[in-house]
């Protein structure tokens, strides 16, 4: 478990997903891809797969949270098959608000 704070950079482990995190708790997770810790985006890896199970994939430019109103939210910077996760919670994709009718 480690301490995030927003602008933290981080890879997968078992696939190319990177990601910035735009909104942290102030309490610490466990921030996992494909079933294995994330690491700062300088630490070199050798992609292995997803584990089973955590293979959903994520989506370029998109914001991962960990659910309405949540704590924690990730921004995408590179693709990968893997699923993010916080604390063995699978995060949830952030939908766009509705732009306000402009009659």
């Amino acid at each position: 478990m480690t301490v995030i704070k927003p602008g933290t950079r981080l890879r997968s482990q078992v696939c190319q997903t990177e990601v910035v995190i735009v909104r942290a708790p102030a309490e610490p997770l466990s921030l996992t891809c494909g079933g294995k810790e994330l690491v700062s985006v300088d630490t070199p890896v050798q992609a292995t797969g997803p584990v089973p199970g955590h293979d959903g994939g994520n989506q370029l430019g998109k914001r991962y949270t960990t659910g309405s109103g949540g704590s924690l939210e990730m921004l995408v910077t590179r693709a990968g098959a893997g699923t993010l996760a916080a604390d063995d919670v699978p995060l949830v994709l952030k939908e766009a608000r509705p732009l306000p009718a402009s009659d």
